[in-house]
């Protein structure tokens, strides 16, 4: 599948340049198929929608146990990965990725890679996960401006949550509290 590309920056990340379809009455795109990433079970899958005000930032959050699969339907937005997976030849390699106008790509974010967003418009992220919330048990934060990634935001005061704030640097995360096993 030509249209899928392997990250050039962290091991397992895959960028989907999706494909339109256009006439008189409007738009068609196929935005996810469970067959363009075969790594993955997907007996169990949920698809979410996050709705962000221009300026807000979210992340870096990052699973143990779950995938993650954006698509920006409406707006734009600039993406943030790391590679936290201690184990990976990526480990602390970074990306930024700008998503939704001009720019149509679907991004799969194995686990261990922490992920976040900063809405440089009034944006709407739609994404797959490949396990049901459960409460947050495996919702894991790392802070969005460790020095240590130098993600470049583009953003001078971003919008984050309280939760976010609080997010700890990586040096100040317990080796056992980071993602073990995230290649697929």
């Amino acid at each position: 599948m030509d249209f899928i590309q392997e990250s050039k920056n962290i091991a397992g990340v895959k960028i989907v340049h999706l494909n339109s379809f256009s006439d008189v009455r409007g738009r068609f795109m196929e935005t996810f198929r469970k067959e363009w990433f075969p790594q993955r079970n997907w007996e169990i899958f949920q698809c979410n929608r996050s709705e962000s005000k221009k300026g807000v930032l979210r992340g870096l959050h990052y699973h143990h146990h779950q995938i993650d699969y954006w698509y920006v339907p409406n707006g734009r937005l600039r993406a943030g990965l790391v590679d936290i997976r201690p184990e990976s030849d990526t480990f602390l390699k970074t990306e930024m990725i700008e998503m939704g106008e001009n720019n149509e790509v679907g991004i799969f974010i194995p686990i261990g890679v922490a992920h976040g967003f900063v809405a440089l418009t009034d944006v709407t992220l739609t994404y797959i996960v490949d396990n049901y919330f459960n409460g947050g048990v495996d919702e894991n934060g790392v802070a969005w401006n460790d020095p240590q990634f130098r993600l470049e935001w583009g953003i001078e005061d971003p919008i984050v949550s309280e939760r976010d704030l609080q997010n700890q640097l990586l040096k100040d995360i317990a080796p056992d509290k980071l993602p073990q096993n995230g290649f697929n």
